[in-house]
């Protein structure tokens, strides 16, 4: 069993710079590889940058016991096309069913995932999960997230259509995963449409952990100078040993977060380790 957690930046829209002819690549969307007591890839990018970014890091990205899916937006999914058919068949992909509706922008552009979901069925060994699903003790897919405060997933600029019907679409699908290690648990958020905070209440929830040691990855925090206080009031009031907003957080927030926290800012090229 591994002692450690490792986790490493396969994708953000920032890089960090390799050494000679080894760089790494930046681009917009998220993917990290996570060793554990499984080796868990969580969002794959947006194309085959994660593979050659893994491919610097010395790290299989065909190794893994699982793909996990934070929601269904073609920059956290699509990178899903650039790993091998013959492969593919025998790795499970976790994620909520409500990933597959028919999602575009406001200006009409599609915003969801290559796959649809028969396609992906075909392509992977699928596991669809609208709730937590434990993939072991002490890793969890949280599934859909309550979204309860009122300043987090209150309006959206996206819709998805259902027949002739256009919607609104709050991503219901997004979500995060959970690792529970001795210093406290630790959460990888892909975009936290569900809002940071109801993810990490919803963590504790689930898990039934007070403490949280670190939180990883995109906070959707993207101007909203009302969401950027609440936020940092939320994490004043419930600490957490280590913050690493990344990939839609903005310069605003993230500069706000350095102020009020000290933090350390993440990007592809990273890798960053816990005791387990």
């Amino acid at each position: 069993m591994n002692k450690e957690v490792r986790i490493s930046i396969l994708c953000d829209d920032q890089a960090q710079m390799g050494f000679r002819d080894n760089i790494f690549l930046a681009q917009h969307g998220f993917s990290v590889f996570v060793a554990a007591e499984q080796n868990i890839l969580f969002d794959t990018g947006a194309t085959d940058v994660f593979m050659h970014n893994a491919g610097l890091f010395g790290i299989d990205v065909n190794t893994a016991d699982w793909i996990v899916l934070s929601h269904g937006h073609w920059d956290h999914a699509d990178g899903l096309r650039a790993l091998d058919d013959n492969t593919a068949t025998k790795m499970k992909v976790l994620v909520h069913p409500g990933a597959f509706v028919d999602r575009h922008k406001a200006t009409g552009q599609y915003n969801g995932m290559f796959y649809r979901r028969e396609e992906m069925a075909q392509k992977f060994d699928l596991v669809l999960s609208k709730g937590p699903y434990r993939i072991t003790d002490r890793i969890c897919f949280l599934g859909e997230i309550p979204r309860l405060n009122d300043f987090e997933a209150q309006q959206t600029a996206f819709f998805h259509l259902q027949g002739e019907d256009r919607r609104p679409d709050f991503i219901i699908d997004d979500t995060a995963l959970t690792i529970e290690t001795k210093k406290g648990l630790i959460i990888i958020t892909g975009c936290s449409h569900a809002g940071i905070c109801n993810i990490v209440d919803y963590a504790k929830k689930v898990t039934g952990q007070k403490n949280i040691h670190a939180v990883i990855g995109g906070f959707h925090l993207l101007g909203d100078r009302h969401q950027i206080e609440k936020t940092i009031d939320y994490f004043q009031r419930h600490p957490v040993a280590h913050l690493y907003p990344m990939h839609c957080t903005n310069l605003e927030a993230l500069c706000a977060f350095y102020r009020v926290f000290g933090i350390q800012k993440l990007c592809a090229g990273d890798t960053i380790a816990f005791e387990m």
